[in-house]
This record gives C-alpha cells, sequence and structure tokens, in this order.
C-alpha cells in the first residue's frame, strides 16, 4: 500500500477528517483560530466551488456543484452576519442596476468608457 502524502493545505468541511479516518488513513489537520484566515480561506473556497459548477455538464452534477458552491456561501453568510433579507434586497438591487439574463447577451467588445466588469484589467477604463 502507497502510503504518500498528499498535500491539500485547504479548508475542508466538518465531516472529511472523520471521512479519512473511517478509511484507517492518517491525516492532518487544524482549527482555524483566525477569523481574517478564516474568511480568506472562505473566499478561496467560492473560487475552488464555482470552478466546479463550471465545468457541470448535467443536471445532476450542477445540483451537486450549486450544493457545494452555496454551503460556502452559506458559511461566508454567517461570517458577515448577513440575513435573508438583506440578501433578497442586494439581490433586487443588482438584478434592477445589470439586469438578469433573459435575453441572453454575448458582449464580443465594446470601447473604452463606463462599463467596468470583474474580468476588466486595471487602469483599462475611463475614471471620468
Amino acid at each position: 500500500m502507497n502510503n504518500a502524502k498528499i498535500y491539500y493545505n485547504k479548508l475542508v468541511r466538518d465531516q472529511i477528517p472523520q471521512k479519512i479516518a473511517d478509511n484507517n488513513e492518517n491525516y492532518s489537520v487544524r482549527t482555524i483560530v483566525d477569523d481574517a484566515e478564516f474568511e480568506q480561506e472562505l473566499l478561496k473556497k467560492v473560487i475552488e466551488e464555482a470552478t466546479g459548477l463550471a465545468h457541470v455538464r448535467s443536471r445532476s452534477e450542477f445540483l451537486a456543484e450549486y450544493a457545494d458552491l452555496m454551503t460556502v456561501l452559506d458559511a461566508l453568510t454567517q461570517h458577515y452576519e448577513v440575513c435573508e433579507a438583506d440578501i433578497r434586497v442586494a439581490l433586487s438591487e443588482n438584478i434592477a442596476k445589470k439586469g438578469f439574463y433573459k435575453e441572453r447577451h454575448f458582449l464580443h467588445w465594446s470601447e473604452r468608457g463606463e462599463y467596468v466588469s470583474n474580468e476588466t484589467p486595471q487602469g483599462t477604463h475611463n475614471n471620468t
């Protein structure tokens, strides 16, 4: 049997250490006590889970990956002490400002102007 260590160095869900132990495997885990570190690790999990969601090819895969992402978002919601009403207001304001995806617009390009997305390279938009 190969006892090579695989280093994960990431936040894992509460039941993962027990699942590893149930397989008679050794592991090392520590509890994150620093709130700032916990926040940072949750934000890294958002990227991890969103990447998994981006690769789904079926309804069942979507539901599984969606649940993974929502679990992380729920943990962040608790961390930031955000209530359901806050989320509803933020969603409503966001959709009112930016719209939804009903019309399925696919943006090829635009001239540099006021539109800035998360993917817009820094320093490439007008600040006027």
